[in-house]
C-alpha cells in the first residue's frame, strides 16, 4: 500500500514539472512561433490525458477505501453484536 502511495505521489509530482516547465515554455515563446505554439498544445494535451488517468486513479482509490471502511464497520458492529450481553425480557 505504501509502495502504490509512493508511485502515485511521484506520479503527481513529475506532472507538476511538467506543467511547470511547459509554462515556462509558454512565456517564452513567440506569437508569431507556430511550430512551437503547436508543439506546446501538443504537450499540454499530454499532461492533461495524464492527469486525467491520475484522477481516474484516485477516484478508484477513494471507493475501494470507502468499500473498505464500510466493510470494516459492519464487522465492528457484528463483533460488537456478538459480545453484547443478552438481555431477557421480563
Amino acid at each position: 500500500m505504501t509502495g502504490l502511495r509512493a508511485k502515485g505521489t511521484d506520479q503527481a509530482e513529475t506532472l507538476m514539472q511538467r506543467l511547470r516547465r511547459l509554462a515556462i515554455r509558454a512565456d517564452r515563446v513567440g506569437a508569431s512561433d507556430r511550430a512551437e505554439i503547436i508543439a506546446l498544445i501538443d504537450d499540454v494535451e499530454a499532461v492533461r490525458q495524464c492527469a486525467m488517468r491520475e484522477c481516474a486513479r484516485l477516484d478508484e482509490d477513494m471507493r475501494r477505501s470507502s468499500e473498505r471502511i464500510k466493510a470494516i464497520g459492519a464487522y465492528a458492529r457484528g463483533a460488537q453484536a456478538i459480545r453484547a450481553p443478552h438481555r431477557r425480557g421480563n
